[in-house]
């Protein structure tokens, strides 16, 4: 067996093996084993990788392929880059942080774990394709059981929350389709079969006047499950109302489908296109960076505060592709990671402060540093990674992006990038008020006084998540010229 096709073996045979679990210590015995093995393989991937890529020049490497359906031509192509290695590690760290935070949950343990390892195998699935139609038939897989975590455990208007976020990314789903499709029959446009596999297609001139027509296609419908303006307001609700766990996977991961998809088929298939197409989506990321932050520093709830600043934060990541150029888009590339751990670890900790107070009013809340001081330690490391303090990830990846955005030349770029870094005042504010009212000053509430301190699983997935935060942070070297060298060959389509 390969060594990239076992991360999806994996995770089924965990949810075959979860059928049989009887309770909730099974379930969740099961689920922490199969996810603490994926990631221990996704340890083992990276350096794996590193001593492959010693010898190894091609764009991708482990690369395997297989017929699967011969009539259109559709291969099980699977292959890895840095990008794809640093995203699986990202997506095992959060699923198997996500396991240790949802411990405790009581209600249908077996199905919740079965639909959220479900979810995390279309993930992994997705990252490790090269063929268009196997990678959006895993597309497919990480995205249709968010309607029943959401549905089934969620809380609030749950019902409402998942259909709209069903609708918004089935409609995206279908707007992608078309150009997915649209980039297949013109796969041939210098003779030979028509192919899904992208690094065939690439080889390949198609005309600029398809790429015109299929590149806004591809983008919107990647783009829309990354957040962009104006098709973001799925993502407020869905978080709000996903149980902690989910909306850790979803923002921290899920929503990364977005950025990885334009980045690796919109981009590198549609060069002509993306360059035609650059400016008018730049003003919308632009746009959606400022209002993310805006909307955050709005917000008196504490998911719907961190919803808001995820769609500021993942603007970002389409502003920094879309700037085009190497230092941009490794920022790009390091936003995607530093955001999923950032955010699923403040989700994680609402989380843990809801399940105490039963509350996430930011008025109903204050002085629970002294209550449970791990968890309000967490609370304001987290915060100052978030709004970019130098020594954490967040600082690493907003260098880049600002840096390299504010190289291009040209002026309407450069006032964009003015425009942009401004929202750094406005994290910075909303983080810190969320921060300094929750967890600093006087208890609110004096029923608070005996609530009960971090658990030792909640404290386990707290630093799983914090651990690469911090190394990113301190050692950004290493990761950024491991990504450089998997940028130069996309960035050479384009330039």
């Amino acid at each position: 067996m390969d060594i990239l096709s076992l991360f999806v073996i994996v995770p089924i045979i965990t949810v075959l093996a979860l059928i049989f679990a009887k309770n909730l210590k099974q379930s969740r015995i099961v689920a922490l084993i199969g996810m603490a093995i994926q990631f221990a393989m996704s340890i083992n991937l990276i350096f794996a990788y590193l001593k492959e890529r010693a010898v190894n020049t091609d764009i991708m490497v482990f690369t395997k392929d297989a017929l699967w359906f011969q009539n259109f031509n559709i291969h099980y192509s699977i292959g890895v880059d840095a990008i794809s290695v640093v995203m699986i590690a990202l997506t095992s760290t959060v699923v198997l942080a996500g396991i240790f935070i949802s411990w405790k949950i009581n209600d249908l343990p077996k199905e919740f774990f079965v639909s959220l390892i479900t979810l995390a195998s279309g993930v992994f699935g997705f990252f490790i394709s090269t063929d268009l139609f196997t990678m959006f038939v895993f597309y497919e897989i990480a995205v249709i059981p968010m309607y029943l975590l959401i549905g089934i455990w969620g809380s609030g208007p749950k019902e409402n929350s998942a259909m709209k976020l069903t609708l918004m990314l089935m409609g995206a789903s279908a707007v992608l389709s078309v150009g997915i499709l649209g980039i297949y029959f013109n796969s041939n446009a210098d003779g030979g079969p028509l192919t899904f596999n992208i690094f065939q297609i690439a080889s390949v001139n198609i005309p600029v006047a398809a790429q015109n027509i299929f590149f806004p296609l591809v983008f919107i419908g990647f783009a829309v499950i990354g957040a962009l303006f104006p098709f973001h307001t799925w993502s407020p609700s869905g978080h709000a109302s996903a149980p902690t766990a989910v909306s850790m996977l979803h923002a921290g991961v899920l929503m990364k489908l977005g950025g990885y998809g334009i980045f690796r088929i919109a981009m590198y298939l549609l060069p002509l296109g993306a360059l035609n197409w650059s400016n008018f989506f730049l003003i919308l990321a632009s746009f959606g960076v400022i209002y993310g932050a805006f909307g955050a520093i709005m917000q008196k709830d504490l998911k719907y505060i961190n919803a808001y600043a995820s769609v500021s934060h993942l603007s970002l990541v389409l502003f920094a592709l879309l700037m085009i150029n190497k230092i941009a888009w490794t920022g790009a590339i390091i936003q995607s990671l530093s955001h999923g751990l950032l955010t699923a670890l403040f989700f994680a900790l609402i989380g843990m402060v809801y399940g105490r107070t039963h509350t996430r009013e930011l008025s109903k809340l204050g002085g629970l540093m002294k209550i449970f001081p791990f968890i309000g330690a967490f609370y304001v490391i987290t915060g100052l990674a978030y709004l970019g303090l130098p020594g954490f990830s967040g600082f690493v990846a907003e260098m880049n992006v600002f840096v390299g955005a504010f190289q291009h030349p040209d002026m309407f770029h450069r006032i964009l990038t003015v425009i942009v870094v401004s929202s750094i005042v406005v994290t910075s504010v909303y983080v810190l008020r969320m921060v300094g009212k929750i967890m600093m000053g006087p208890l609110t509430n004096q029923e608070h006084a005996k609530l009960p301190k971090a658990t030792w699983y909640e404290k386990v997935g707290l630093v799983l998540l914090m651990i690469p935060v911090v190394i990113i942070g301190v050692m950004p070297l290493g990761l950024s010229e491991m990504l450089k060298a998997s940028i130069q060959p996309f960035l050479e389509r384009l330039l």
